[in-house]
């Protein structure tokens, strides 16, 4: 097992660009963990019962938590996609935001040509 020191672990600089994209990053996936919870968690109570068996709030929660668990680490490790769809879109948004503003005049220069 090779386990390298917080001493010894090279220095990465964090960028604020570099950490704005953790962020969102970050965010897709919880996104998209709630977003599997909320489709997978009936799924899993529909076909976890059995018929005319009454559950009880303590199995509940307890299926709740491990649905939980469940869907943080598919979406975690990629999940159906959602969470790169989202980064992707985010990131091209904020290119061509960044674009449009390198290009748009300066502010108090006239958009009128020459007469």
């Amino acid at each position: 097992m090779n386990v390298t020191s917080p001493l010894t672990a090279p220095f990465v600089p964090s960028t604020p660009a570099a950490e704005h994209a953790r962020k969102i990053a970050k965010a897709a996936h919880e996104f998209e963990a709630v977003l599997l919870n909320t489709v997978l968690g009936p799924l899993e109570r529909t076909f976890s019962s059995l018929p005319g068996k009454e559950t009880d709030a303590i199995s509940d929660n307890y299926h709740s938590l491990g649905m939980q668990a469940l869907t943080s680490s598919l979406a975690g490790k990629g999940g159906f996609g959602i969470a790169d769809m989202i980064v992707k879109s985010l990131s091209k948004r904020e290119h061509a935001g960044s674009a449009a503003h390198e290009k748009s005049p300066a502010r108090g220069a006239s958009l009128a040509g020459p007469f």
